[in-house]
């Protein structure tokens, strides 16, 4: 069975940091692309960060460009999401997903192509 499951979030300074984690069970990763999510109390569900199976294409929002870091390690089967300089309105429940296909090339349109998702891991940042 596919599955997806995050960890890493908790409270946080702002201007601090944390490394979330997405592992992969069921599947292997390296053949697709891995999306990270946020949705914030109220707020509808937002696409953060995408990066490909191949060649290392990534893709961030213009909200936590030059800020976070997505990176895999396929070896891990883990896709990991570097946040750094945290700011408050980064406070969100934190999802990976994955399409259902192989190959996706990360673009500003991979909110939409997501099919397998994870049940999230908090992130508050907070003084």
């Amino acid at each position: 069975q596919l599955q997806l499951v995050e960890s890493g979030g908790g409270l946080v300074q702002p201007g601090g940091s944390l490394r979330l984690s997405c592992v992969a069970s069921g599947f292997s990763l390296n053949s697709y692309a891995i999306g990270w999510f946020r949705q914030a109390p109220g707020k509808e569900r937002e696409g953060v960060s995408c990066i490909s199976s191949r060649d290392g294409n990534t893709y961030y929002a213009d909200s936590v460009k030059g800020r976070f870091t997505i990176s895999r390690d396929n070896a891990k089967n883990t896709v990991y999401l570097q946040m750094n300089s945290l700011k408050p309105e980064d406070t969100a429940v934190y999802y990976c997903a994955a399409p259902s296909w192989r190959g996706y090339y990360c673009s500003a349109h991979f909110p939409g192509v997501m099919d397998y998702w994870g049940k999230g891991t908090p992130v508050t940042v907070s003084s």
